[in-house]
């Protein structure tokens, strides 16, 4: 793979921006191999995701976003993001005892379908330590008192190992616990979480039973970045499946896991990719 360079941007939509940005980039040399934008026209803003090629590439790619900030970021009011292929995001995995989306998340690592590092996988039980043996991924459990004594404690333990990591971003797949606004602060739009999601919405225990019991006829699951909005933070994916009569208490959380593994791994690919763009409580999902 060639090494490239991905940039993120929004800004109040006006004329040239397109144009001085790629003109910036083809006269330095830089091939560009992707470019997608969007405008919100009921707020008046701009976003894009533009990718190229640094092998003939004149700046220095530590020099790249100073160039930007000073030619265009001021101009245009830019807020941007840069980052580079070659770079691996590095992702932590929390889980309490449901196994499913660790399975998915770890095999389609070992598999080589994303392109990340995976150096650590924290849990508030020792139940799902096996699987991390099975995938010889570091395991780390710090247990969470009833009365939440002791969280101040877990969260400094927690985050000294996310720094000693280099953790750039954090998937909750299925993690049992609440996140506390000082790591939601550590790391903005950068922690995943998955949850089910029903119409109506089930909360408490046994999601599908209540569900099985009211005879929905649609399941889903969401899967959005973390804020101190519980289950508020913007969206990154969704998906349903259909249910009948026909359907018991089993066979929907059978539907509801699948749907959650999926679910949460298009978002995590999404992510991985730098193709999400965070905008007040929404995302642009760039193809």
């Amino acid at each position: 793979m060639k090494p490239t360079a991905i940039l993120l941007l929004h800004c109040p939509d006006k004329q040239g921006i397109i144009s001085d940005v790629t003109k910036f980039i083809t006269d330095n040399k830089g091939n560009i191999v992707y470019l997608d934008q969007y405008v919100d026209r009921e707020d008046g803003m701009f976003f894009m995701r533009i990718e190229w090629e640094l092998d003939n590439f004149l700046i220095p790619r530590d020099k790249i976003d100073d160039y930007i900030e000073t030619l265009y970021a001021q101009r245009y009011q830019i807020k941007f993001n840069l980052y580079f292929n070659d770079e691996k995001p590095r992702m932590a995995i929390f889980v309490s005892k449901m196994s499913h989306c660790l399975y998915d998340l770890l095999a389609r690592y070992k598999a080589g379908e994303w392109n990340v590092d995976i150096p650590c996988i924290i849990s508030n039980h020792e139940d799902l330590r096996y699987v991390a043996e099975q995938f010889d991924i570091p395991y780390y459990v710090w247990s969470i008192k009833k009365d939440h004594s002791n969280v101040d404690e877990v969260e400094k333990a927690e985050m000294e190992l996310l720094t000693k990591e280099k953790v750039t971003f954090i998937v909750l797949a299925r993690y049992m616990q609440i996140i506390t606004d000082k790591m939601i602060a550590s790391y903005p739009n950068h922690i995943i979480n998955i949850h089910h999601s029903f119409l109506p919405a089930f909360k408490g225990a046994k999601p599908y039973h209540q569900a099985w019991e009211r005879g929905v006829k649609i399941i889903g699951a969401t899967s959005h970045y973390v804020t101190k909005d519980l289950d508020a933070g913007p969206i990154i994916e969704q998906d349903v499946a259909r249910i009948t009569h026909k359907d018991t208490p089993e066979s929907l959380v059978l539907k509801g896991k699948d749907l959650e593994k999926i679910v949460l791994s298009r978002a995590v690919t999404k992510h991985i990719e730098r193709k999400i763009l965070t905008y007040n409580n929404k995302t642009i999902i760039f193809s």
